[in-house]
């Protein structure tokens, strides 16, 4: 087996190309000079590759010739050797590689939506006002989580969930004004688990789960198109937010490359697709940010986005930070940027109730004008459905 064979499994396309050239010239140095390129960056990238490997489990020179699957990195490598120093034995520990298992899921999204039936454009609105955005903000909803309302207060599962966010959203509209942009703001644990086991992504707390994921998902999706599809109904233009949170890091990658590919066809919706937890949108004058609440506290934020978002900041007069996470209404004005904190339409789970936390259950659309910033704020409570 030649020297660099193994090492092709883990190449980028320029690194096979160096590969090719080393082994057709005999040497790194003679690779340098028959492509016209410095040799100290043939083998920069030749070291790079190999600390690749080497975190997946190769490295023939150090004994390690036993990887691990794409998507995990070696933890520890545990070697023993005889009397005459041959191996004589060995373990190897891994651990799951957070950032290639993301980088994963967002290859493995983009495949599947080539796949996905694109949804039909929908007849919008006839009069509208021109200088107005909505903004309807969901967080920390929970879709998937179980609460028992004698522990909780109030019962939630999938059922309850889905009613709850259709019949709260529709509200919000009816009580907006006929504002030419909606922006749709998923902001954040939208789902109450990452994946098919119940548990929180980061610190692994077991969680208590309604069903399966695969219905959870459904659930989830389904929700989500019935809120954009009913923004679409009523707004000109409809941009839509698929926020990361803390419970939901990697389905919010899924999320917004989904829907991105839903609505590929319908000229009138903008899906903010980044990977970045901070996000801006810029109605006129009004700079319009949302980050969901687990990386930053609220004082944070303004001084985050004026150094993220320069062009945004500079070129706007009123801004508005949009967060959720912590399940309560917070809101105050900091030198050139009010930061809102949004409560949640979810009931309480069993830690929130056993931890003594109350907050109420509310949503809010909150309508801005492109000069004078926020004009108008429609509130909708869960109670309202029960007495329509």
């Amino acid at each position: 087996m030649r020297k660099y064979d193994e090492l092709r499994t883990w190449a980028t396309v320029r690194q096979l190309e160096l590969i090719d050239a080393i082994e057709k010239h005999g040497s790194e140095r003679k690779a340098a000079t028959a492509l016209g390129i410095n040799k100290g960056g043939v083998s920069q990238s030749i070291r790079s590759l190999e600390r690749r490997a080497a975190a997946m489990g190769y490295s023939p020179k150090h004994d390690m010739t036993k990887t691990v699957p794409d998507g995990y990195q070696v933890k520890g490598v545990s070697s023993y050797y005889d009397k005459e120093g041959k191996l004589a034995g060995q373990w190897v520990k891994s651990a799951a590689d957070d950032e290639r298992r993301a980088e994963l899921m967002r290859e493995a999204v983009a495949a599947l939506s080539e796949e996905i039936p694109r949804a039909r454009p929908i007849k919008g609105p006839s009069q509208v006002s021109e200088h107005l955005c909505n903004v309807f903000t969901l967080t920390d909803s929970h879709v998937g989580m179980l609460a028992w309302g004698r522990e909780a207060g109030a019962d939630w599962d999938l059922k309850i969930a889905e009613q709850t966010l259709v019949g709260c959203f529709s509200q919000m509209i009816l009580a907006s004004p006929a504002a030419k942009v909606a922006v749709v703001a998923q902001l954040g644990d939208f789902l109450h688990q990452d994946g098919l086991s119940p548990v929180t992504p980061t610190s692994g707390h077991v969680l208590d789960s309604d069903g399966r994921f695969s219905k959870v998902v459904q659930v989830a999706v389904r929700t989500l198109r019935k809120v954009v599809d009913m923004a679409l109904a009523s707004h000109e233009k409809v941009v839509v937010l698929m926020a990361e949170g803390n419970h939901d890091m990697a389905s919010s990658v899924w999320l917004r490359t989904l829907f991105a590919a839903l609505y590929e066809n319908e000229p009138r919706v903008q899906v903010i697709d980044s990977p970045l937890p901070y996000y801006v949108y810029q109605h006129g004058s009004t700079m319009l940010a949302w980050h969901h609440g687990h990386l930053k506290k609220n004082d944070q934020l303004p001084i985050l986005f004026a150094s993220q978002f320069p062009q945004e900041w500079g070129t706007t007069t009123r801004r508005y930070a949009h967060c959720g996470h912590r399940h309560h209404v917070e809101e105050k004005e900091h030198s050139g940027m009010t930061v809102i904190q949004h409560p949640t339409l979810a009931a309480r789970d069993a830690y929130a109730a056993r931890g003594g936390w109350i907050a109420d259950r509310q949503v809010s659309a909150i309508t801005y004008h492109e000069k004078f910033g926020q004009v108008a704020r429609a509130t909708v409570v869960p109670e309202m459905l029960e007495a329509a």
